[in-house]
């Protein structure tokens, strides 16, 4: 709550300067009665949540204001209405708590992804389709080849493909 008040303060702190800082007497009383009849305007708590979108800087700074005043209260004798204006005012999804993504957002990232993936799909097949075929000994005919030729040469006799008791496929990798 005070980090809002604190953000609160510091954007209406230079209008306050600038009606401070006026050299006409005249504009100075004209300009503190209109923040005082701006400070005298109640805003009404009942409702915080629906009318926080449209109030201005000075309108928020006011239930700002009226809030830490209500707040030295004591909790138990604040209305419902106060406590849920407190609560919103100082942990609502307002400001830097304001929710990342919109409603709807949900089907763009998902038509987003969709289409990510179809460009990454046709960018492989058409990759794919200009590349060379696989090279002749990648069939299967030419793995069977090897294993003939690897028992003929006796490779690997103690635990390879012509030990006595091997039972694998040898070469052969393709289905």
């Amino acid at each position: 709550m005070q980090a809002a008040l604190r953000l609160a303060r510091h954007r209406a702190q230079p209008l306050r300067r600038c009606l401070a800082t006026t050299a006409n007497p005249a504009h100075v009383v004209g300009s503190t009665a209109s923040s005082s009849a701006a400070k005298a305007t109640i805003i009404p708590l009942s409702n915080v949540e629906a009318q926080w979108a449209k109030l201005t800087s000075e309108e928020k700074l006011t239930v700002h204001e009226q809030l830490e005043e209500i707040q030295k209260k004591d909790w138990k004798e604040l209305s419902i209405d106060e406590k849920k204006a407190a609560y919103y005012v100082a942990f609502g999804p307002h400001g830097p708590r304001a929710p990342s993504s919109q409603p709807g957002d949900g089907l763009k990232i998902f038509l987003g992804t969709m289409a990510l993936t179809g460009v990454g799909l046709a960018v492989f097949l058409g990759i794919r389709s200009i590349a060379p075929p696989n090279p002749k000994t990648l069939t299967k005919e030419w793995e069977e080849a090897s294993n003939v030729r690897a028992l003929e040469q006796k490779m690997n006799p103690l635990s390879g493909i012509s030990s006595e008791y091997h039972k694998g496929k040898g070469f052969v990798q393709s289905k």
